[in-house]
């Protein structure tokens, strides 16, 4: 038999050949394990609160690398540089910015992480990630918008702006620093990372939203052109990561055009804009799990990028995660016995616990969200109070200093029924854990029940107090070795 065309063959042979023998193509999609396995290897220890200022991130920055360029972009109206870090030799042009308002700092923290797995070793088993990154794409990250927000852990900057609403009028020296860096830059995709408040939920679950994303709207019919699909494409991987990791977690902000905001008009302007936002999630106050999750699937969005992978997915994955909702509580009381005069009924009572900083040390201070029929709505903790009766707390008003209340009286006196406490005058404004109410004023608090009052009652059951709620929290009195641990300051 003979070959009409030998030398077309043994070409073909030899591209056979020389595929089998190279290294196999890595997968376009990454394993959940190494985005996990990359978190823990690199995640940056010099922060682990989600309060902190420029000063605490200076240092991280100006340790960088050469992989690295650090420019400073400007400063805020109080004089704080606004830095950008750009890495890659790619022609792919992306954009991060994080903590446009200074109390959301939780992505913030997650690209410091990120920073350290980008300069990690050549040598690790995650450098085809790494790689595949700095090839193809050229990253510049702008870690703080607000830094003067940011001192403060205030939303707003040292104006008192909304620096995403201050994309078009350009009033705040950040804003303006923010649509130079774009301009400048021309990204083709870009991350505006935020946090949003813990009581959004995926919408019909009880699930919280512990991250919420949009592709956001470019004009107010909310229209989808290409750039806008990618963006939609790209967070629709974000979330096979999510479902695998924190399934039912993930919720959808809604697109209305915001004509006044970045992300929507980086949109309009031609980024393919995907917005971050951190929620809540259980027993995570510092929201360290959360900053991991920000990490996984940035890490992975950028590969995508990289690898074209997001040309996967779809728009109708994008718009199968549910919407968000608001309807979470911290504490969700159901079906307990209350009166009003001599009126009985039975009530379902939702209690909101926010943090609040004094010299940055954090405390909790919570009140009475809503009171009636909650039936609607869902709680971190639920408890069915059927059969229980609400009743008021007592005050103990025989003065007692701070330093007489150990453990185990706080715990007598709460048994007992006293959860409100008189201290002395030079106690107030001290920090404590235990479970009362410590106040140092001449007026005592109002401890009936009630939508305005504080949230600090006890429930009981014929005539036995069984469950104590002390600024929110919700303790079995039954089992004092299991009872929350949280601080409160004397009023």
């Amino acid at each position: 038999m003979t070959t009409k065309h030998p030398l077309s063959l043994l070409l073909l042979i030899c591209l056979i050949a020389s595929q089998a023998c190279q290294e196999p193509l890595k997968p376009a999609v990454l394993d959940i394990a190494d985005l996990v396995a990359a978190h823990a290897k690199y995640q940056e220890k010099h922060i682990t609160k989600r309060r902190f200022g420029y000063d605490k991130i200076a240092p991280l920055i100006q340790n960088r690398s050469t992989a690295f360029e650090n420019r400073v972009l400007g400063h805020s109206v109080e004089g704080r540089p606004i830095h950008s870090l750009t890495f890659g030799e790619g022609e792919v042009r992306v954009m991060l910015w994080s903590q446009m308002h200074g109390n959301e700092s939780t992505a913030t923290m997650a690209l410091f992480d990120l920073f350290n797995f980008l300069e990690g070793s050549p040598d690790d088993e995650l450098e085809h990630i790494r790689s595949a990154i700095r090839e193809k794409l050229k990253l510049r990250f702008i870690p703080m918008v607000n830094p003067d927000g940011a001192e403060r852990f205030e939303r707003r900057n040292a104006q008192d702006i909304d620096l995403n609403r201050d994309a078009i009028r350009q009033s705040s020296p950040e804003g303006i620093i923010l649509k130079e860096a774009r301009d400048g830059f021309e990204p083709e995709f870009g991350f505006n990372l935020h946090d949003q408040n813990i009581y959004y939920n995926a919408q019909g679950t009880p699930q919280p939203a512990t991250i919420s994303v949009l592709a956001p709207a470019y004009n107010e019919a909310r229209e989808i052109n290409d750039i806008r699909s990618r963006a939609m494409k790209l967070i629709a991987g974000m979330n096979r990561v999510l479902q695998k990791e924190v399934p039912g977690n993930v919720g959808k902000y809604n697109d209305t055009f915001e004509p006044r905001a970045f992300g929507d008009n980086f949109q309009k302007w031609g980024t393919s804009t995907i917005l971050i936002e951190s929620g809540g999630y259980p027993d995570d106050p510092e929201k360290q799990y959360i900053r991991k999750l920000n990490f996984m699937i940035i890490l992975n969005a950028l590969f995508e990028i990289a690898s074209q992978g997001y040309e996967n997915f779809t728009e109708e994955e994008y718009f199968a995660i549910p919407d968000n909702d608001s309807k979470l509580m911290d504490l969700l009381i159901k079906n307990v016995s209350a009166k009003a005069r001599d009126y009985s009924y039975q009530t379902d009572i939702g209690i909101r616990r926010s943090d609040r900083y004094q010299d940055s040390i954090r405390y909790s201070s919570a009140s009475v969200s809503d009171w009636g029929d909650l039936s609607v709505f869902y709680g971190y903790q639920e408890i069915d109070a059927e059969g229980m009766n609400l009743t008021a707390a007592k005050v103990w008003t025989e003065e007692m200093a701070l330093e007489e209340l150990s453990d185990s009286l706080a715990w007598e006196l709460l048994t007992q029924g006293y959860m409100a406490i008189k201290t002395k005058e030079e106690d107030k404004g001290k920090f404590y854990d235990l479970p009362l109410l410590l106040f140092s004023s001449e007026k005592e608090p109002d401890l009936k029940p009630g939508l305005q009052n504080t949230p600090d009652f006890y429930l009981e059951r014929e005539g036995t107090l069984l469950f104590a709620v002390v600024n929110g929290f919700l303790i079995d009195l039954e089992k004092q070795a299991s009872a929350p641990s949280f601080s409160q300051r004397v009023r």
